[in-house]
């Protein structure tokens, strides 16, 4: 087995890296003059396991190159079987016709994947389910709830937790945590006027007198966190935190968490954090290396990963 970084997030293959006592494959990702991108394998993968670790985030379109350039060195390299590991899988929230004459981008985004030379992925808390299906190709997506709940247990008492979801679309997700608690459960209903911007209508549950715990996958703008968190405050919430997978955190978010009630934002670092992410005083990462780590070693031995769901 050997495990190859891209750029996007070499501390996070590095982490993966040491739980598997496993040197990283030497190669060299770089820019032509142009800002083409060019990949070279330095080490001999023929009939080798390859896991590919990169992370399509900002910026975007970069690193979907760099690992669809990687992906196709392997191929031509004859490694045996090519995994693409993505921690965070971009274009994820293009999963559907939003509009007239709009594109699937998360399924064009699948295709490119495929066809670059990926046998199998492995990524985590997929914005949409259903993105598994996009892939003719074996999909393992991971979740970070058992992360989460490990932390929340480390942080919270246990006996007055609502846990909340910040629109209906992420019940299921809100529900699955709750129930490690058999903690209540609440909803925020939110009408969206247009991308990027939302705005809290009212909250289904009580939340007076309870620790609150926001629940999402991505956190890009910040706009419906801090707005959730001022609604759970104004109906008599004693403090909301959020627990969020991907850190997206783009334009004035931090600057936009720093200023809510958020007590704490607890983001994965399946997103390489920014300077001012680090900086912020309620923003703080929780590794997902062990939980990717596990999932690569069962994956080329051969195992069961879905007992890594529970």
């Amino acid at each position: 087995m050997k495990v190859l970084a891209c750029n996007s997030n070499r501390p996070l293959a590095e982490a993966i890296c040491a739980y598997l006592s496993l040197p990283l494959t030497k190669a060299s990702v770089r820019r032509f003059s142009d800002m083409e991108v060019f990949v070279e394998i330095l080490e001999n993968v023929r009939g080798e396991d390859v896991f590919v670790v990169q992370s399509t985030s900002y910026p975007a379109n970069d690193n979907l190159m760099e690992l669809l350039v990687s992906l196709d060195a392997l191929k031509r390299g004859s490694a045996r079987r090519i995994t693409a590991v993505i921690p965070y899988y971009g274009y994820a929230r293009q999963d559907r016709k939003s509009g007239p004459r709009t594109p699937i981008s998360a399924k064009l985004v699948a295709n490119l994947i495929t066809t670059a030379g990926a046998d199998r992925v492995v990524t985590l808390d997929l914005h949409a389910g259903q993105i598994q299906g996009f892939f003719d190709i074996p999909v393992d997506n991971l979740f970070a709830a058992p992360v989460f709940v490990k932390d929340i247990k480390e942080n919270f008492e246990a006996n007055d937790l609502v846990i909340v979801s910040p629109d209906v679309g992420g019940v299921l997700r809100a529900r699955a945590v709750a129930r490690r608690f058999d903690a209540d459960l609440a909803i925020i209903d939110k009408r969206r006027e247009r991308a990027g911007v939302s705005e809290v209508m009212n909250i289904i549950g009580d939340v007076a007198g309870s620790n609150c715990i926001l629940v999402d996958d991505i956190v890009d703008s910040a706009g419906t966190l801090c707005n959730a968190a001022v609604a759970l405050m104004n109906a008599g919430a004693k403090s909301v935190s959020a627990y969020v997978t991907h850190g997206v955190l783009s334009g004035g978010a931090v600057a936009r968490v720093t200023a809510s009630p958020l007590k704490s934002l607890v983001i994965t670092d399946s997103i390489l954090a920014t300077e001012a992410v680090r900086l912020a005083h309620n923003i703080r990462q929780v590794s997902i290396a062990p939980l990717v780590a596990e999932a690569v070693r069962r994956i080329s031995e051969e195992r069961s990963v879905s007992s890594l769901f529970d």
